[in-house]
């Protein structure tokens, strides 16, 4: 699949969590949809132009093949349509108000995002889970 058939998911590699869970997501992107780019990469930028830097360090960001932005919560359950084991698991998101409360949650732990991977110790982690070999977008 081109690169251009793909979502382009947005995300911080500067945080040890966020780094992590983008491994987690390339293992379980068995049919290669999404496109993972990094913010340190100039792709990032030109993605969307209107996200602004602060934009982009303030919550993951999806970027559909039909040019819808998600955020946050909303990005997190459109990559779960993505991926047949999240499948399951994302529709709960739709449940009445759920989304609304996953926003809450998504912000807090983005707000702490650097502090938690800290407390979690997920530099090591990150460490654990080997980056597939067929990834050239990481």
């Amino acid at each position: 699949m081109s690169d251009t058939n793909k979502h382009i998911v947005l995300y911080d590699d500067a945080c040890p969590m966020c780094t992590f869970q983008m491994k987690c997501l390339s293992w379980l992107d068995w049919q290669a949809k999404l496109n993972l780019i990094p913010l340190s990469d100039p792709r990032a930028q030109k993605a969307n132009p209107s996200l602004t830097r602060e934009d982009l360090l303030e919550a993951i960001h999806v970027i559909s093949t039909k040019g819808i932005t998600y955020r946050g919560a909303r990005a997190i359950r459109f990559i779960g349509f993505s991926l047949p084991l999240l499948f399951p698991l994302t529709l709960v998101l739709y449940l009445p108000f759920v989304i609304l409360v996953a926003e809450v949650v998504y912000k807090c732990i983005s707000q702490n995002r650097h502090l938690i991977s800290r407390l979690l110790g997920c530099k090591e982690a990150c460490s654990i889970l080997p980056t597939k070999k067929s990834d050239t977008n990481q």
